[in-house]
């Protein structure tokens, strides 16, 4: 039978000094600071140091001025992060209805803002536009009025019915008691300008702002107030956003004067 010697208590005293010099390292090597706190975390809570990203759905015809805007943004609020999503309104709304994760939507009407109901908190509207006809650069089928676009040789493009910018442009065109067979409806307003960029539409209804940011790649003709149609841009916090105060920060932040401006260099007007 094994025997056991018990430690006399000189010894015992030796063995404990021991095991405490050894478990200090290990101590000091946890980052411990002494406070309770791991060390770097600055005192804060849990994710406080961490950024805020953001998830705007946005209409397809405020592409490019929001990205402008989104770096604006970002640059005045250090750890805010904003991914943009565009596409047509109604395929936002679409998204938002089925549960998609977003926090701001932001549609090209107040019809497809109205259909989001209560999964949209209240909107506020940020911007107006109107429409004007795209044409191939130089206007070489000498497009001058919306009559012009009732021309069997000529191709023009539109955005499809349910697509905002395709209700304002069947909108002022019955008004005008004008009938227009367009060679293609678009899923977006973005979709109708681009075929005039690639040639394959001679000419198409869109938004000011999306002729403008073209640039050279196609001509606009401008349509007299008395014929046209305003577009109503409005924005709002989604409900089950998981950063409902950095929402709701962005959209008051467009009616800012800096948002405005933003919006005004790029065609838009003031709502």
């Amino acid at each position: 039978m094994p025997s056991f010697v018990a430690a006399r208590p000189g010894r015992r005293a030796l063995i404990a000094a021991v095991t405490a010099g050894l478990l200090l390292p290990l101590a000091a090597c946890s980052g411990s600071d002494g406070s309770g706190k791991a060390a770097g975390d600055g005192g804060g809570s849990a994710g406080e140091n961490q950024s805020t990203k953001l998830t705007v759905l946005a209409a397809a015809s405020l592409t490019d001025v929001f990205k402008t805007a989104g770096a604006a943004y970002e640059k005045a609020h250090p750890g805010t992060r904003i991914t943009f999503s565009f596409a047509g309104s109604q395929e936002l709304v679409a998204q938002v209805t089925q549960g998609s994760p977003a926090d701001v939507l932001v549609t090209a009407d107040t019809t497809s803002m109205e259909k989001a109901g209560a999964d949209a908190g209240t909107p506020t509207v940020i911007a107006k536009n109107r429409l004007v006809i795209a044409t191939a650069p130089g206007n070489p089928h000498h497009v001058a009025a919306l009559k012009d676009l009732a021309d069997p040789d000529l191709k023009v493009v539109l955005a499809a019915p349910e697509v905002p910018a395709g209700k304002y442009s069947r909108k002022i065109l019955d008004a005008q008691k004008i009938t227009v067979k367009p060679v293609s409806l678009e899923p977006s307003v973005r979709a109708a300008l681009s075929k005039v960029e690639l040639g394959e539409a001679d000419a198409g209804l869109v938004y000011k702002s999306d002729a403008l940011s073209a640039g050279d790649k196609v001509g606009s003709v401008a349509i007299p107030d008395a014929q046209n149609a305003v577009a109503t841009y409005p924005a709002a916090a989604l409900k089950d956003s998981h950063n409902a105060e950095a929402a709701t920060a962005f959209v008051t932040w467009l009616s800012t004067p800096e948002a405005q401006k933003i919006l005004r260099d790029a065609g838009f007007q003031q709502p």
